[in-house]
């Protein structure tokens, strides 16, 4: 579906949706870059293959520290020769009633799941704007905009991602940068772990298709928001949730 080699950047590349999207891309022949907090088995075994030469670049750092995020973009403009897509899909998430929460886990999502995402749009759309566009897909949530028990900052957090696209499309589109969201509903991922039997066959209900996600559900739609048949569409907000949210 990707015509042409890209530089692409993802955030939390290394477990989850963002593995997915990751391996990917790299087998689709573009260059990525992504960071995580510590390299995963994962990220090891790409490092250890010869054939990626210089198409894969992975650095270890915490996504909430502004300046290790900003020294990676530049790297990464600079390895690569260019940036042409960012896929801001790093997030962390705690399943605890707000009134419980401490202030570090408040924090801890804020920071990784909106701040993070804001800083990473705003060094990654610098660059773009000085080249010949680009594209920015930000990983949010349905939860962003339905809620859900145990999630309150979580959700805000997703629906914060959804603000920035849509107003970050109106900033950058007459320079031809385009962007857009992908709102999953629950996936069989490490965020999804920590749920209780009892909340996955709740979902399970409540999902007109009668299951959870899995990442290759969502991964053809970056490839598609990366693509040039979607070069005309922009501010928007794609569900993919099996009928969750209908």
């Amino acid at each position: 579906m990707l015509s042409e080699s890209q530089s692409i950047l993802v955030s939390g590349g290394s477990r989850g949706l963002g593995r997915a999207i990751v391996e990917r891309l790299l087998a689709a022949g573009h260059r990525v870059a992504t960071f995580s907090r510590n390299p995963t088995p994962f990220v090891e075994s790409l490092l250890a293959e010869a054939d990626l030469g210089s198409r894969f670049l992975y650095e270890p750092l915490d996504v909430a520290d502004a300046d290790a995020v900003r020294s990676f973009v530049e790297k990464t403009h600079k390895v690569f020769g260019g940036l042409d897509a960012l896929v801001n899909n790093a997030a962390v998430a705690h399943d605890i009633v707000l009134a419980m929460a401490t202030e570090e886990q408040i924090d801890q999502m804020l920071n990784i799941n909106l701040r993070a995402a804001i800083v990473l749009a705003k060094e990654c759309s610098r660059l773009m704007l000085l080249g010949d566009g680009g594209t920015i897909i930000n990983i949010s949530s349905i939860v962003g905009g339905r809620g859900f028990s145990g999630l309150s900052v979580y959700s805000a957090t997703k629906a914060g991602m959804i603000g920035l696209t849509r107003s970050l499309a109106r900033e950058l589109g007459p320079r031809n940068v385009v962007v857009n969201a992908i709102a999953p509903g629950y996936l069989e991922t490490d965020l999804s772990q920590d749920i209780s039997e009892e909340q996955r066959n709740q979902i399970t209900r409540r999902t007109p298709l009668g299951r959870l996600g899995q990442t290759e559900d969502i991964v053809p739609w970056v490839e598609f928001l990366l693509s040039p048949p979607s070069r005309f569409m922009t501010g928007q907000v794609i569900t993919i949730d099996g009928g969750a949210t209908a």
